[in-house]
């Protein structure tokens, strides 16, 4: 298990990123689905809990088969898709991801979002106290992202909002920019299978912290596209972009619904009793791609024959770490 936390600021307030996260979360799913990958939507609906109280309940399919690396392309099959099912009671999310190919693999996100700059170091002491993890600043302004990702339109650094008049954010913005909010994300990933559980586990915390800083930066971006929406016309938006997505990866599902009133009441179904969460979009970024006419190598197993789980070590120590740096994986 490797467990880690992740603050990002914002210059927004935590109110109006009620609005923005799910206008990001959708229209990012969009732009990076095609025709037999990208992100279905399985199930979204109001949800109710006995400690949290109401919020909204999604299952996704992620199919990414493509953007997996090729040392792991050779170990799965082609129809492969990563199950994300989330529970959001704004401003408490969680999200889970597992594999039904990978039942010793998942990634569990826990988010808490608040109005200050990322100063709470004891957000997490209920769910984490004991627990060993290192503290990731991610800068949306300053942090590098893969070339091939950066658009200058998204760029906080150049953009600025028509509507709310900020933006063009300069290093040092978070310690002085008004208003200003921090969405703390606690990500547990899990690779539970002797001899590839670091390497699984270190490429997968990678892999969220661009997603996190991509999206991040991208709900900053199109502010002023939602940031006059209600919570009736995001959530419009959400079903419209959703049936359009699922259409776009070749998937034909009777209309989504939406509704207002939930299908089941919570005694049914309870959401997990610990948490995780992230408005960032699922799907694995195209860096972590390979050529599509890369010839596979014949020597590539089609299937993989693995050690006695049994005799897989675990890690469990106290104490936080925090990094002098942001954290910031090394550019490929």
């Amino acid at each position: 298990m490797l467990l880690k936390e992740y603050r990002i600021c914002m210059p927004l307030t935590v109110d109006e990123y009620k609005i923005g996260q799910l206008y990001m979360i959708s229209k990012h799913s969009h732009e990076q689905s095609d025709r037999g990958e990208g992100v279905e939507v399985v199930q979204n609906e109001p949800f109710e809990d006995p400690h949290h109280g109401n919020g909204q309940f999604t299952e996704k399919r992620v199919y990414l088969n493509s953007k997996l690396p090729s040392w792991a392309r050779a170990v799965v099959p082609k129809i492969f898709y990563v199950t994300e099912k989330a529970w959001n009671y704004y401003p408490y999310t969680i999200t889970e991801y597992t594999c039904s190919f990978l039942p010793k693999f998942s990634i569990h996100i826990e988010t808490k979002y608040e109005d200050n700059k990322g100063s709470n170091d004891r957000i997490f002491d209920n769910e984490a106290k004991d627990l060993e993890r290192e503290v990731c600043f991610i800068d949306i302004a300053c942090d590098e992202i893969p070339e091939r990702y950066y658009k200058e339109s998204e760029d906080p650094k150049h953009f600025k909002s028509e509507k709310t008049g900020r933006g063009q954010l300069r290093e040092g913005w978070r310690d002085s920019h008004q208003p200003i909010m921090c969405s703390y994300k606690l990500v547990t990933v899990k690779f539970e299978v002797w001899g590839l559980q670091t390497r699984v586990e270190q490429f997968v915390h990678k892999v969220v912290r661009d997603i996190l800083l991509i999206g991040h930066r991208q709900a900053f971006a199109w502010v002023d596209e939602w940031y006059d929406m209600t919570m009736d016309e995001v959530r419009e938006f959400e079903r419209a972009t959703q049936e359009a997505t699922n259409r776009k990866i070749g998937v034909f599902p009777p209309a989504i619904s939406i509704s207002s009133i939930p299908l089941l009441p919570s005694s049914v179904r309870s959401a997990p009793s610990s948490a995780p969460s992230t408005p960032l979009s699922t799907d694995a970024p195209e860096f972590l791609s390979v050529p599509k006419d890369r010839p596979r190598k014949k020597s590539a197993p089609e299937t993989l024959t693995l050690p006695d789980p049994e005799k897989k070590a675990t890690l469990n120590l106290p104490g936080i770490h925090f990094s002098d740096k942001p954290c910031r994986p090394k550019l490929e």
